[in-house]
Parts: structure tokens; C-alpha cells; sequence
């Protein structure tokens, strides 16, 4: 079996305040994006992993982590596993968590395991705070650390969005230390929710752009400059993204995306 972890991008973020353990609180959207990863399982005489695509730094991986959880209440056989990693790495679109959540997914429907949705997504909390969102996979406004998921009202069916990742690799803990939380009047999902694609632009920001890599700022504005309605930096970067009314004559010579939601 076969399926296609998708990233995310972040619609909006604040960084509201830090906690006692010494994580943050925050408010954002997560919204799916077509960038896609491909995640295979076939049973096997003995369990197995391979990647291709982009090289997967470090030793584990969360789609091994991910049948493992689910060996300790299931009787899982060996499975050989095969992921091709398109979605770059460290640029804020969750790949990683996607491929934990499809594995989960997968495992649950190959084995016919029986768990709904709200225990998938139990499952996928102990592998990381992105990692439930991509259960359901859809539109979430998500505050905590990122592990409080609720619905939003928000569709963007229709827009183009083009995502660029720029090569650059931001070590999410690093980018952390140069935030002063603050938290807004207004939560972002009252903004998404009440204001019009059009008006984003003054309303929604990603509080990490404040101390961003000047060649990410650019990329934004690049965007802007060729007509994007919204652009920004999604997570805590380094991908960014532009929002358009109509696909956009535009050439990127970084790893990208341009498709229509």
C-alpha cells in the first residue's frame, strides 16, 4: 500500500507566551498544501526502512517510531518500508510530522486495526505536536504548543499557491530564542475568519519573520512584487509562500511548488 504525506503552511503566528517547562504557547492555521512525500509498506520476512529523495538527517525515523508505538498494543507483522522524501526539510511545512500521521494512517487501514480518528490522533501526539493535525488533514486553528487543534472556518479551493524553499535550514529551538511572545488583541482565528484573502496582507504576520534571514524577506516580497494577494513565511521557516488569484508567470531555481488549491 501506498499513500502521500502532505506538508502544511501556517496561516498566521504568534508566539504568545512562554511556559513554565520552558516551551511556548502559541496561536496559528494550519492549512494542507500539496507538497507531497511518498510512503509505501509491503509485509516482509523482516521489518526494514529505505528513504530516497532528500537525505534524512540522524539515525531514527518517525515512520519506524510510528510502527513501533503501534507494535506495543498490536500484533503488527515485519513490514519493509519505503519513503521517498520530497518535502524539504527544517522550512516549516511538517513534513516529518506528515509522514509520522500517514504511517499511523496506513498501519491502521493495511492491518485493519479498527482506531478511529480521535485515537490515531492520540497515537500521533506522542510522536510530535504537529503530528495529529494531519489525521484529519484539514483547515485546524491550533494554539498550545501546537498540539490544540480546533475547526476554523477558512477555504482557499480556487487559489494558486506557490511555495519556495530557499535552501536554507532553521533549527526551529534557535529561531525560538529570538521571539519576545506577545499576544494579539485579536487571535488569529478571528482575523482569518471575519477578514477577506485581500486584507490578510495588514492583518496576519508571522511573528518569526521579525528575525528571519534577510534572503527569506526577499522571497516575500519577491512574491508580492508578482502579484501574490497574501505572502509569508510558514512555521518557523524557512519556506515561504504566496497566495494568487490566477496561476503566476514566475521561474524560482530553488526547490518549489506552484498549484492550485
Amino acid at each position: 500500500m501506498i499513500v502521500f504525506p502532505n506538508a502544511k503552511i501556517n496561516i498566521g503566528l504568534n508566539v504568545v507566551e512562554k511556559r513554565p517547562d520552558g516551551f511556548h504557547n502559541i496561536e496559528s492555521c494550519f492549512y494542507p498544501a500539496p507538497w507531497q512525500d511518498a510512503l509505501e509498506i509491503v509485509e516482509a520476512n523482516q521489518f526494514s526502512f529505505e528513504s530516497t529523495g532528500i537525505p534524512i538527517p540522524g539515525k531514527g525515523n518517525i515512520c519506524t517510531d510510528a510502527y513501533e508505538l503501534l507494535k506495543k498494543d498490536f500484533d503488527l507483522p515485519p513490514i519493509s518500508i519505503h519513503l521517498h522524501k520530497n518535502i524539504p526539510i527544517g522550512a516549516g511545512l511538517g513534513g516529518g510530522s506528515a509522514d509520522g500521521a500517514f504511517m499511523l494512517k496506513l498501519l491502521n487501514e493495511k492491518f485493519s486495526l479498527g482506531l478511529d480518528n480521535e485515537q490515531l490522533r492520540a497515537y500521533a501526539e506522542e510522536l510530535g505536536s504537529d503530528c495529529p493535525f494531519f489525521i484529519d488533514n484539514q483547515p485546524a486553528f491550533v494554539e498550545g504548543t501546537g498540539n490544540i487543534f480546533s475547526d476554523i472556518t477558512i477555504d482557499l479551493k480556487g487559489y494558486w499557491v506557490v511555495i519556495i524553499y530557499p535552501e536554507i535550514h532553521v533549527n526551529t529551538t534557535g529561531a525560538y530564542k529570538g521571539i519576545t511572545p506577545n499576544k494579539s488583541e485579536r487571535s488569529v482565528k478571528e482575523v482569518l475568519q471575519n477578514s477577506p484573502v485581500d486584507k490578510w496582507k495588514e492583518l496576519v504576520s508571522n511573528d518569526f519573520e521579525d528575525n528571519t534571514d534577510q534572503e527569506i524577506l526577499k522571497l516575500k516580497q519577491d512574491l508580492y512584487d508578482k502579484g501574490a494577494i497574501y505572502a509569508s513565511m510558514t512555521g518557523s521557516g524557512s519556506a515561504v509562500y504566496g497566495l494568487f488569484f490566477h496561476k503566476p508567470g514566475i521561474k524560482i531555481h530553488t526547490p518549489h511548488l506552484i498549484r492550485k488549491l
